[in-house]
């Protein structure tokens, strides 16, 4: 275990950093299939979501929660899916994503349903553009 928070290299690998909360890393997944969010506590070693203090769990809950009512709103969520796996990834991070009665896998979950489409550069510009833009008040 380090003593400096380090995001793991998956995430890493499959993510965009969208910009950070007071607690959280916010993330993008590059997914281009759904508005797909992910929140990474930034606290070193972490694991599960009852590691953190109580006070880092009111925090997070506020930044969840905020995230979750700014993406149902900016992109007329049909239903929020909002979970923390963690099989392939052991560092705690928790997925936010904006489901559709219509999307390609509704009403199955997302994870291994179908490959990934990535988005292109126009794409990506467009979508950190309103997320940046719907989060300004949190957001750093």
């Amino acid at each position: 275990m380090t003593d400096a928070f380090q995001l793991h290299p998956r995430l890493q690998e499959d993510c965009i950093l969208v910009g950070a909360f007071p607690l959280c890393q916010l993330l993008l997944m590059n997914d281009s299939q759904y508005p797909w969010c992910i929140l990474v506590p930034q606290v070193p070693g972490l694991r599960e979501l009852y590691e953190l203090s109580p006070e880092q769990r009111q925090q997070f809950t506020e930044e969840s929660c905020y995230l979750a009512q700014q993406l149902a709103g900016l992109y007329q969520a049909d239903k929020m899916n909002i979970a923390a796996i963690g099989n392939m990834v052991p560092q705690l991070h928790i997925h936010h994503i904006v489901r559709y009665q219509t999307d390609k896998a509704w009403p199955a979950p997302v994870w291994g349903k179908f490959a990934a489409v990535a988005y292109t550069p126009e794409q990506l510009a467009g979508r950190l553009g309103e997320l940046r833009g719907a989060l300004v008040g949190l957001l750093d």
